[in-house]
């Protein structure tokens, strides 16, 4: 099971962090990911990390404002957003997998777990 938090209300510009727990497995050998999705647009592709955290990748419209982490003790996964913009608006989700390249990380096909998502809304 997938829970995500931290969404919410913020201003352009500002930070926010989404977590995600998951419990009833095992998260040390999941790679985890998050999606979003706006409405009446498509389910876009955020960012992942590897069960090992040795391999991080970013969509393109979010490189270098987001971060991925993961605690593995806390079996949590973090999204951590900053610079945001009122297109990332948005019902963010995380997701998990056994998958590890690259490749399969940033496709949505390749997550067997989903969490019920977050709304995250970037408005002045």
């Amino acid at each position: 099971q997938l829970q995500a938090s931290g969404g919410g209300l913020v201003q352009p510009g500002g930070s926010l962090r989404l977590s995600c727990e998951v419990s009833g497995g095992t998260f040390s050998s999941y790679s985890m990911g998050w999606f979003r999705q706006a409405p009446g647009s498509e389910r876009e592709f955020v960012a992942a990390i590897s069960w090992s955290a040795g391999n991080t990748v970013y969509g393109d419209s979010v490189k270098g404002r987001f971060t991925i982490s993961r605690d593995n003790a806390k079996n949590t996964v973090y999204l951590q957003m900053n610079s945001l913009k009122p297109e990332d608006t948005a019902v963010y989700y995380c997701a998990a997998t056994f998958s590890s390249g690259s490749y399969y990380l940033s496709r949505g096909s390749s997550y067997m777990f989903w969490g019920q998502g977050t709304l995250v809304t970037v408005s002045s």
